[in-house]
């Protein structure tokens, strides 16, 4: 049995300004104060990362700024489920993202999830906004709410997917748009796909030494092939 894992920003769907929007008002509801024009880069990075690098850019203490970190999560959670709407108006589905995720969801032995920063209920709510959130096996995925460090969630989904399949999966794979899903995939032994049309370039995303890289996924059948083993990575 196969497992794909889908980064979700920047590979399945962009939420536009929503993205950014929900983290400066989930800490200004905490802590009481603007975190304004803060610099942080968050592709790539989980939720739980981003919260603290944005908290410590406030001039709050480690200690002060994990104290907050619980009440911001749940903010953070709350006001995206709210801005479905919104997603829709400012986001999209990138190219070939249903397209694949429907080939691959017909096929025998493959089992589709996510690996993402995303705490789980906000990997949810920005799949479900442009309904993609049914070809997913929710119950395999990894993550950020599972560890603040992206390179340990691999070993998380193969181990949910024991669990529930009474064995591991013969191949992984991780689909991502940055050198972080990369350096994951690396960490925990699995294969891995790279799309630019997240933060990074094509040439960039080709230097890393992925598996394989490629622009977007419009050539779907050829996505699909590989991430079968029909064609050599």
């Amino acid at each position: 049995m196969r497992l794909v894992l889908w980064d979700v920003d920047g590979t399945l769907v962009r939420v536009g300004p929503v993205g950014r929007e929900v983290f400066a008002h989930a800490i200004t509801e905490v802590v009481q104060r603007d975190p304004g024009d803060h610099g942080v880069v968050m592709s790539g990075k989980t939720d739980p990362q981003i919260a603290l690098e944005i908290l410590q850019t406030m001039r709050l203490d480690e200690t002060t700024a994990n104290g907050h970190l619980p009440a911001v999560l749940a903010r953070l959670e709350a006001e995206l489920a709210a801005r479905a709407a919104d997603m829709r108006a400012h986001g999209r589905v990138l190219p070939g993202v249903r397209e694949v995720l429907a080939r691959l969801d017909a096929e025998d032995g493959v089992v589709q999830s996510v690996l993402t920063g995303n705490i789980a209920p906000n990997a949810i709510a920005k799949l479900a906004a442009f309904d993609l959130d049914g070809w997913m096996d929710w119950r395999l995925g990894a993550f950020g709410s599972d560890h603040h460090d992206r390179r340990e969630l691999v070993p998380i989904a193969v181990e949910r997917m024991r669990r529930l399949h009474g064995e591991a999966p013969a191949e992984v794979w991780v689909v991502g748009d940055t050198e972080r899903d990369l350096a994951c995939a690396r960490a925990g032994g699995a294969r891995c796909l790279l799309v630019a049309t997240g933060g990074c370039d094509y040439d960039t995303l080709a230097g890393l030494g992925a598996d394989a890289v490629v622009r977007d996924l419009s050539r779907a059948d050829a996505v699909v092939d590989l991430l079968l083993g029909r064609v050599p990575a």
